[in-house]
């Protein structure tokens, strides 16, 4: 299995974004692991919340192949543990799913559309943080999964 992350707008934080590397380096010891950046829209000034979130639904729906498993970063989605999150993605991967994506959406959220799309919805937190910290705890978490699945001692139970 492959596991893909779509974030829309780039990280402008130089350490936020060394973090981000570390992890992604980290993690493509486990699997086959993929940060795509969906530049952010231009004019947005000119947009509703909804025409924008509908924008950026049609990039990131761009980018999704027929076969993908799309699940959505969302503060409704269901919260894990980070050992129930491993088993999560173990199922996922005894299930045969060639690509699973995770996807963060733009400051308003996802369009409908996206939404009809979506497999799941995983929730960090209750709390709100900013889209461009979302990215480093996603990829942590994931490598802290891995490192779960493989009884290594990076969590400590």
């Amino acid at each position: 299995m492959n596991i893909q992350l779509l974030a829309i707008g780039r990280t402008d934080d130089k350490q936020l974004q060394q973090l981000i590397d570390q992890y992604v380096k980290r993690l493509s010891h486990y699997i086959k692991f993929d940060l795509e950046i969906i530049p952010d829209l231009k004019n947005t000034k000119n947009l509703s919340e909804a025409q924008q979130k509908d924008k950026e639904g049609e990039l990131i729906l761009k980018k999704l192949a027929p076969s993908d498993v799309l699940i959505l970063l969302d503060e409704n989605g269901k919260q894990f543990s980070s050992v129930d999150f491993s088993n999560y993605l173990q199922k996922r991967m005894n299930s045969g799913i060639k690509t699973l994506v995770f996807v963060i959406g733009g400051p308003y959220g996802f369009s409908e559309e996206v939404y009809t799309k979506a497999q799941g919805k995983v929730s960090l937190s209750k709390m709100t943080f900013s889209h461009q910290m979302v990215r480093l705890f996603v990829v942590e978490q994931l490598y802290r999964a891995f490192t779960i699945l493989r009884n290594e001692p990076y969590h400590h139970r």
